[in-house]
Parts: structure tokens; sequence; C-alpha cells
């Protein structure tokens, strides 16, 4: 019995495994699927490109080219006013500094104009009627009039553009010190509400700009730099210091505005865009 069970042969085992259609005929209708979402995709990338300005498909053009360089030499993204997250930070930190120090430079000229004024005697009275502050948009300087006597004036002949002597000093002084600058000027002319003759058709509005143009050309034959006045502003009675006030004086004045640097682009990217 022994010998006959060793020659009988071991049994044979057959395993069949079953093969499934992995869920619908397997993964290729997936790859499939995903090459069609991405032609359409890129086709309406491409649709949409074709759509916009000029200016954008060379930037699309100049990034495809050579994405390291573009961004480096842009320091944005393609499109106008885009920027990475890395140049946004770095921008800003940067935009922010100079502003800062923008902000102290301005505040001690103004420092310094007060300081000169102060040496000059024929303008102790009028120190008051001469306000100099540091706003969002630069430096402010006012020469606001007397409010004691509407019938007076004290930087210009009353009713006219006529600079008074004693304007032209301050004006010397402070032109003085803000030729020293790289920032650009705005001179703007104030009215109050009180109405102008209107012989010849002259209103407070030719006064007003008549008297921000009178500032700006003593002011740069006297200390400013060639084209550092970039614009003339008369805004009449627009604009009033005292609008419950509109008749008092205080609202007759000029304003002299040294933009800080980020006004200051954004004037030139207007400038530059009103040209075009």
């Amino acid at each position: 019995m022994e010998d006959n069970e060793e020659k009988q042969p071991a049994p044979i085992i057959v395993v069949k495994k079953k093969r499934g259609h992995g869920g619908h005929h397997g993964g290729a209708w997936k790859v499939a699927y995903a090459d069609f979402v991405t032609a359409m995709m890129a086709f309406f990338l491409v649709m949409w490109i074709m759509s916009q300005s000029d200016a954008v498909k060379k930037a699309v053009q100049g990034y495809f080219r050579d994405p390291v360089s573009f961004m480096k030499k842009t320091g944005r993204g393609v499109l106008d006013g885009g920027t990475t997250p890395i140049n946004t930070r770095i921008r800003k930190s940067e935009e922010g500094g100079k502003l800062g120090q923008t902000s102290i430079r301005l505040s001690e000229a103004g420092k310094n104009i007060r300081e000169a004024l102060d040496k000059i005697p024929e303008i102790a009275k009028l120190k008051d009627f001469i306000q100099i502050e540091v706003i969002p948009e630069g430096l402010r300087i006012e020469l606001v009039e007397v409010s004691t006597n509407p019938d007076s004036s004290n930087f210009f002949g009353l009713g006219s553009a006529k600079i008074k002597p004693i304007t032209q000093l301050i004006l010397k002084a402070i032109a003085g010190e803000l030729g020293n600058l790289p920032n650009d000027i705005i001179i703007e002319g104030h009215t109050d509400k009180t109405p102008y003759s209107e012989q010849n058709h002259y209103s407070n509005w030719e006064l007003s700009a008549d008297r921000a143009n009178s500032a700006r050309r003593y002011m740069e034959d006297d200390g400013l730099r060639d084209g550092q006045i970039v614009e003339i502003r008369g805004y009449a009675d627009n604009h009033l210091k005292l609008p419950d006030k509109p008749y008092d004086p205080r609202n007759r004045r000029i304003a002299i505005i040294v933009l800080n640097e980020g006004y200051q682009e954004s004037y030139r990217s207007l400038a530059d865009d009103g040209k075009q």
C-alpha cells in the first residue's frame, strides 16, 4: 500500500483568474476624456487671447518664449497690473519704503521753508496765513487770505492776479527750497463765492487760474527747475476751504502741492494716457 501511494501522481490544481472589464472597458476612456478637456481648454484659451489687445498678445508671446527673463524684465504677470506673489510683496515693500522716505523728505522741506520764512521780518504778521502740511498727495503749502477784512487782500491785489511785494518774498523762499527737490509741483488757485465783476466775461474762474499762473511765473524765475511745475489749476469757488462760510475771505488762496513719488507716477501715467 505504501508503494502504491507513492507512485500516484500529485493532483493538478488549476487556478482560473476572472478578468473584469475594469469599470466599462478599463481606464482608457479617462485618458481620452482628459485629452479632450485639455484640447477644449487650449482652444478657449487661444480664442480668449485672440480677443485681447495687442499689448496682452505681445506679453503672452514674450512670456512663453522665455518666462524667466520675462518676469525678471517686467516684474509683472502677463496681464497689465498682474504680478507674481513674490514680486507683489517686494514691490509693496519697496513702494512703502520709498513713500516713507519721500514723506520724511517733504516734511523736512516744509520745516526748512518755515524756518526760511521765519527769517523774513516783513512777513511776521502773515505767518498764520501760510499753512504747510504733509498730505497723502505730498506736501501742501497754502497762502490763505486774511479773514478780518473782506475788502483787503494779503497776497494779491484785491480782485487781481498781481502779486504783492510781500508775496514775492514768500514765493522766493518757497521756490528756493522746492527747487532742490526732484518732485513735480501743481499750483491751485481758489476764490470765495463772491461773484467777480463779469466785465469782458472775466470771472472767478479766470481769477483763480491767473493767480496760480502768476505764482508759477514768479517761482520759475526765482528758484524752481524748468518743467518742475506740471499743472496749473483754477477752481474758482468749487473747493471752498470753509464750505459753511462760502463768502469768507479765507476761501481765497493759492495752494502749492509738491507730489510724492506715488502720486507723481500716477499723474505722469494719466498724462501719458491722455496723449495717446
